[in-house]
């Protein structure tokens, strides 16, 4: 599966199937994306490739470790290795062709918005969950 930003500059892909998707609902998440939560996925490194326009992605950082990369040119968010681990954050929103993947898990969900309402579907945690725990959640199972 391919990935973009929103000016096409950055670009990237996924080999084999892609992990269904996350929503986290924390402050911070909120004020990256603009919206209630942010939409996402994890892939190891081994599945990722940039394939074009890494040299146009710009980093910000906080000082508790949340980063954030997007493009220079649209300011798309575009991924980013999370933290020491061996995978990736993907923000779901530029990926091509993904009909089936679906939310399944929803994370800080203490902290939502007030003005948010979280659907009771899929898994619910708080806070964030240990990464395995959390990973192997979003891995598909057969329909």
């Amino acid at each position: 599966m391919i990935g973009k930003c929103l000016c096409g500059d950055v670009q990237f892909e996924i080999e084999g199937e892609i992990p269904n998707l996350l929503q986290c609902h924390c402050s911070l998440c909120r004020k990256q994306s603009g919206s209630s939560a942010n939409a996402s996925t994890f892939v190891h490194e081994s599945k990722f490739t940039w394939t074009s326009g890494q040299n146009n992605v710009s980093h910000y950082k906080k000082d508790t470790g949340f980063s954030s990369s997007f493009c220079a040119k649209c300011g798309s968010p575009v991924p980013n290795q999370l933290g020491s681990t061996d995978k990736y954050w993907v923000p779901a929103g530029l990926l091509e062709n993904e009909e089936d993947l679906e939310i399944v898990v929803h994370i800080y969900t203490q902290s939502k918005a007030s003005w948010e309402e979280i659907p009771s579907s899929g898994k619910h945690f708080e806070e964030m969950p240990d990464i395995e725990l959390l990973n192997k959640a979003l891995q598909r199972t057969s329909r």
